[in-house]
This record gives C-alpha cells, structure tokens and sequence, in this order.
C-alpha cells in the first residue's frame, strides 16, 4: 500500500487539541480537523506551547486521518 503524504499547518491550539489545516491558500481550505496536540508535540520533538503556526506533514491513512507527523 502506498503512502501519501501531505503538507499541513497547525492553525491554532484549543485546549489540548491541535487545528490542522492543509497548507495551502486559506481560500482552498477545507474545515479544520482537530487532532491530540500531544501526539504531534512528541513526533515532531515540537513543545506543544510553540505548535500553533508550525508546518508540518503528515501521512494520510484510513478515511483521510493524519498521522506520522515530521516537521516540514
């Protein structure tokens, strides 16, 4: 099974969950999902105070859930 992987950005922090978006132009955003903002934190060796703003990628798995987080 191949992997995709895509490129990401953390919008915002709220509460212990992190906004992903994909990083591209805000007009072709989707809705943000929200993910366990210290599952990435520990991945990307990132605190988990600095991940708002942060570029990242992920690799798209089962119905289009994120996971394998690396720093950009």
């Amino acid at each position: 099974m191949t992997t995709e992987r895509v490129t990401v950005r953390v919008l915002l922090l709220f509460g212990d969950q992190a906004e992903i978006v994909a990083d591209v132009p805000p007009e072709d955003r989707g809705e943000p999902e929200r993910y366990p903002a210290a599952e990435i934190a520990a991945a990307t060796d990132i605190p988990v105070s600095d991940l708002a703003g942060q570029r990242l990628t992920a690799e798209v798995g089962d119905e289009g859930r994120l996971s394998g987080w690396q720093r950009a």
